[in-house]
């Protein structure tokens, strides 16, 4: 009589235990949110900072499926190269390196701020405090502690590596950046923790001083270069999952970015 008492409440628990997992959802039915890549594919034909044809990236495979069972690689790559991370260290002594970084500066609120259209008549165009107030006026302040990315459109020339290089007679390339008055701005007043763009990087190409590094790296915010499919966040709401490669003493790392869209 107890075997039977325990097995017919054995089989209750059971049944309520199958019942409750079915009527909980599983992981993809609660998803609640569209995931966004923002990063470009890591290869030999991306665009570099010197501008040459010879590339930075090279890979060469190590393990082969017919003969050894498996399939790897070796690759080497700059620091800074495709879609990436500057660390702090890249431009401060003694600030952080890659693997330094916080955890919990790596998954932050996202502002993308849309200067397309200023860029396209001026490939010198720097994001001003004032693009920052139209942003604010529309979305209101910026979230303390956001990483806020400037969309350019530059990212269509991503295929076209002396395009998107854009140098010109001047030996200088031209694109797009954020000012230093914008970066003083959002550093000292928004306290963001990382600046992003679309472009080689977050000072604009032709300068030889880089004023923007040099003063938000000191602050130990980070930046994020050569994003993609910024046209297809919205300005606010987003949150940005930023994974490096983990590189010890690393001024910088390939990165995967990820937009969350809600």
């Amino acid at each position: 009589m107890r075997w039977k008492t325990f097995a017919i409440g054995w089989s209750l628990a059971l049944a309520l235990l199958l019942f409750a997992a079915r009527k909980s959802p599983m992981p993809e039915e609660n998803a609640h949110r569209n995931v966004i890549d923002l990063t470009h594919g890591l290869n030999d034909r991306s665009p570099n900072w010197e501008g040459t044809e010879a590339s930075p990236f090279e890979a060469k495979e190590l393990g082969n499926i017919e003969r050894d069972g498996y399939y790897s690689r070796i690759f080497t790559t700059q620091e800074h190269y495709g879609t990436h991370l500057d660390a702090p260290a890249h431009f401060a002594r003694g600030m952080w390196t890659v693997d330094e970084i916080p955890t919990e500066r790596l998954v932050r609120p996202l502002v993308v701020l849309d200067v397309q259209q200023q860029a396209r008549t001026n490939p010198d165009y720097e994001v001003s405090v004032q693009d920052i107030a139209g942003w604010e006026s529309a979305h209101g302040e910026i979230p303390s502690g956001a990483v806020v990315m400037a969309y350019t459109g530059w990212d269509y020339r991503w295929n076209r590596p002396k395009e998107f290089h854009n140098v010109a007679s001047d030996g200088l390339p031209h694109f797009p950046g954020f000012s230093l008055e914008a970066a003083e701005f959002l550093v000292k007043t928004r306290e963001v923790v990382g600046l992003g763009i679309d472009t080689m990087s977050v000072d604009k190409g032709a300068t030889t001083t880089y004023p923007v590094h040099q003063f938000t790296s000191k602050a130990s915010v980070y930046h994020l270069e050569n994003v993609a499919n910024l046209g297809l966040v919205p300005p606010s709401g987003a949150t940005v999952v930023v994974a490096p490669v983990k590189l010890e003493n690393g001024s910088g790392a390939p990165v995967r970015l990820l937009a969350l869209v809600k």
